[in-house]
């Protein structure tokens, strides 16, 4: 459980050090985005490796229902990112919601927790989740009011739901592909 908990910690390090200690990361410059990368990666690697090794209480399990659920949320999770990947102009759900990257984050912390009831789980996926709330608390709190963007042409919209479609697609190939099947 250590190796897991640290990555988490370190996730939450990497990502708040900006929010938290702005001129520490400004004084940095662009000599700072790869030692974050680093340690970005490094946190994704200890929790990977922590995850697969943690042993913990298991309180429930995978079911026919929730893996649905669980397949659906991710479908919307990842609807979220490509709203946030859109520059400029945002599809529609871009136009509605503030954090769409962060708030996909959020969707797949808590479908990946319906399906994986043990305490490992609950580290990993519950801290996870918890960082990406208190990064848009941050976020809002520092940046004040919301401007809406405009809203993208119905040509972007139909690209981020193909880019979806076939981003879902593969990562349900690469679970099963790592001995963990992704349908129910």
């Amino acid at each position: 459980m250590t190796l897991l908990i640290s990555g988490v910690a370190l996730w939450w390090a990497a990502h708040l050090f900006k929010r938290l200690l702005p001129g520490v990361r400004a004084g940095l410059g662009t000599a700072g985005y790869p030692v974050m990368a680093v340690l970005i990666i490094l946190s994704i690697v200890l929790m990977v490796l922590g995850y697969r090794s943690a042993d913990g209480a298991f309180y429930w399990g995978r079911s026919p229902a929730m893996v649905g659920i669980n397949n659906l949320l991710m479908i919307v999770a990842f609807y979220f990112y490509a709203a946030s990947a859109a520059k400029g102009a945002k599809i529609w759900l871009g136009t509605k919601v503030r954090h769409p990257q962060l708030t996909g984050f959020s969707i797949w912390a808590v479908s990946h927790l319906l399906v994986n009831g043990d305490s490992p789980s609950f580290i990993l996926f519950g801290g996870l989740l918890i960082w990406a709330i208190v990064e848009i608390l941050i976020i809002n709190a520092q940046e004040g009011p919301w401007q809406r963007p405009p809203r993208a042409p119905v040509k972007k919209e139909i690209t981020a739901v193909v880019v979806t479609i076939v981003v879902v697609v593969v990562v349900m190939g690469i679970h099963y592909a790592l001995g963990v099947p992704p349908w129910g």
